[in-house]
């Protein structure tokens, strides 16, 4: 059994030590690439960033991202620079640069650009801002389902930092990780404020219950595209689905339990706590969903 693995662990591809890389208007080679240590980002991880898959020439559920985005820039008052196609050419110009088809991942990612000093207030950043397009040749290679362990750092309440913003401050989510790894783990189970089950350090978490599809609420987390699609596909295919809250009492006692995320796409879970899930292997609810996800990729990028 490999020691170790991560929900965003890819095969290793050696054409991404020559990709190109987006800059503020600029396609630079890797080496190339890089933004000031003046940079809001770099400083105080004030930005917001999605995260794309390239399927077939086309960029899955290219709207629901970019709308997102955008939505997360107004949140923070961050003005991109430009329209939302101004954003899509960017990305699609980058894609072209490096002769990319399909199976690539993208990260977007916008700052409140340069600061005149190196401090907190958001009127030091006079530049504009830094926009960032990397894009990797990327296949998933996740060798098993992944091992999760509950941990006491929270995704927490909407007046300290909105979970549901795609934020460049990750620091909360890193640390949960860290705690996971240190019990021996790949990734961190996270509650909610009131202590039921939320979501992962860096996915949407589900678990399946005598054929149901459970997921959090939503109230607490990121209410990711490939959650949301997941919760679709249910509906649309009679799978009975619940955004609920439940405790770590009926995740222990799931049939299966996997995670969503743009990445990954429906990546399962094998324990918790220590805990077997079901068989520890990919269940046939996860199996279903990932075949109808697959077909439902296959209409959106044809």
């Amino acid at each position: 059994m490999t020691d170790h693995v991560t929900t965003h662990q890819a095969e290793e591809d050696a054409r991404n030590e020559q990709i190109l890389i987006y800059v503020d208007g600029r396609i630079v080679p890797k080496a190339e690439a890089r933004v000031s240590v003046y940079d809001s980002g770099f400083m105080l991880g004030d930005g917001v960033w999605e995260g794309l898959r390239l399927y077939n020439g086309r960029w899955a559920f290219l709207d629901e991202h970019m709308d997102r985005l955008f939505e997360a820039a107004k949140a923070i008052d961050l003005d991109i620079g430009m329209d939302r196609q101004g954003v899509i050419s960017a990305l699609i110009d980058t894609q072209n640069a490096n002769g990319m088809t399909t199976d690539a991942h993208a990260r977007l990612m916008v700052t409140r650009g340069v600061k005149v000093h190196p401090f907190q207030h958001p009127s030091l950043s006079r530049s504009g801002p830094t926009i960032v397009i990397i894009i990797e040749h990327s296949q998933p290679a996740i060798p098993r389902p992944v091992r999760l362990a509950t941990v006491p750092h929270l995704r927490g309440l909407p007046m300290t930092q909105d979970p549901k913003l795609n934020s460049h401050s990750k620091l909360n989510c890193i640390l949960a990780c860290i705690a996971a790894e240190k019990a021996g783990a790949d990734e961190a189970l996270m509650l909610d404020v009131h202590g039921f089950v939320n979501t992962t350090n860096a996915c949407n978490f589900f678990i399946v219950r005598k054929g149901q599809v459970w997921t959090s609420t939503g109230d607490y987390c990121m209410n990711g595209i490939t959650r949301q699609k997941v919760i679709d596909l249910c509906r649309a295919n009679d799978i009975p689905v619940f955004e609920r809250n439940f405790s770590l009492v009926d995740t222990y006692g799931a049939d299966e339990a996997f995670l969503t995320g743009t990445f990954g796409a429906q990546t399962p879970v094998g324990s918790i706590d220590g805990r077997q899930i079901g068989t520890g292997q990919l269940g046939p609810i996860t199996t279903r969903l990932r075949a109808l996800y697959k077909d439902l990729i296959a209409r959106e990028c044809a």
